[in-house]
């Protein structure tokens, strides 16, 4: 088979499984979520049957054990979060009005320094652009609650996902072998080798960055409770389950953070104690959790990330959000194996005649 034929049979089976992601989108979230735990499961799996376990009675308490816990977490923290919600969508306007107040000198400078075709211009582009927020997500929360479907969602993550754990977990062993004997005697090695960057990546990052979430969320939901900022739990879960992604979390917390605090404090006191709440947490993430728990040299920079949770939530809704991460890892890899490769050929460096 030549080189073409070998890159076009490549190609069309990215473009079929591309296909069927979008085509299967609206039932592959139990799925997903079940292999996704099952990935994380699977060491600890191991672990237990080198002590002795059979791999059966490993798989059975890994996913009871974690299910259990997930479930009473959910159970324990839901009314206080559901009530944090109600509060905070209660207050909102005064909120809104209180910064109102709080701003409106500077609001008054900066219309008294722009001339009135700009200040027109202005609100035009920010009326077109908060029309454009707001259509963008209703329809995000349209498409997640409309017909039943959020229900069904949730009724299939209970009883599907620990279903697809189970067996992820118990088969992973013969599942990863099976797809090994399909591999391309020629370009097995090479295979293999790519796949263990791409599980080093893939595991650093998910497994280190889902530990940072759940220490910054702690932190911050501590730290900003004890202040008395309102709402300090659900502002403090909430930023650090988004600091997934970049950066993001630790800005939308502190937006969300001042902004409370700014129309409850009457002090500067507390609303430095806001800031320098999220100021340490970025102290924290940057130069102890990050390095110690995810590392440099994963290969997935932080803008590549950003990219791929867009791209796969505009794609194929919250699972391709949930999916962005491993494939980002798969592309990374697969491009700078293509790019080593390239730059060892006659391509770059063509042979002196």
């Amino acid at each position: 088979m030549t080189t073409g034929r070998k890159v076009s049979f490549w190609l069309i089976g990215i473009g079929l499984f591309i296909v069927a992601l979008v085509v299967l989108r609206s039932v592959l979230m139990p799925f997903v979520v079940g292999m996704a735990i099952a990935y994380f499961l699977d060491p600890v799996a191991d672990k237990l049957e080198e002590k002795g376990l059979s791999r059966t009675l490993a798989t059975a308490v890994l996913t009871i054990g974690f299910f259990a816990f997930a479930i009473i977490l959910v159970l324990l923290l839901l009314p206080v979060l559901q009530s944090q919600f109600l509060g905070f969508a209660e207050r909102l306007p005064g909120y809104i009005e209180t910064l109102h107040t709080w701003l409106a000198p500077l609001t008054e400078k900066i219309q008294a320094a722009l001339i009135t075709a700009d200040m027109e211009q202005l609100k035009n582009a920010v009326g077109d652009y908060g029309g454009m927020i707001v259509r963008w997500a209703g329809e995000v929360i349209k498409s997640l609650l409309s017909g039943g479907k959020a229900i069904v969602d949730v009724i299939s993550l209970i009883f599907i996902s620990p279903l697809v754990t189970f067996y992820m977990i118990r088969d992973y062993d013969r599942i990863v072998a099976k797809i090994d004997s399909w591999l391309p005697r020629n370009n097995a090695e090479t295979i293999r080798e790519q796949m263990r960057i791409i599980d080093d990546t893939m595991s650093g990052f998910l497994r280190g960055q889902a530990t940072v979430c759940l220490i910054l969320g702690a932190f911050y939901a501590t730290c900003l409770s004890l202040i008395g900022l309102d709402f300090g739990l659900v502002v403090g879960i909430g930023a650090g389950i988004i600091s997934f992604i970049p950066y993001f979390g630790a800005i939308v917390g502190f937006a969300v953070g001042m902004g409370i605090a700014l129309a409850q404090f009457g002090d500067i006191m507390n609303i430095a104690l806001v800031a320098a709440v999220f100021g340490i947490g970025q102290v924290l993430e940057g130069n102890f959790l990050t390095p110690k728990l995810v590392g440099e040299k994963i290969g997935l920079h932080p803008v590549w990330v950003i990219f791929a949770l867009l791209a796969g939530g505009t794609l194929i809704g919250f699972t391709g959000v949930v999916i962005a991460i491993p494939v980002a890892a798969v592309i990374g890899v697969l491009v700078r194996f293509a790019i080593g490769r390239y730059l060892e050929s006659p391509l770059y460096n063509p042979p002196q005649k």
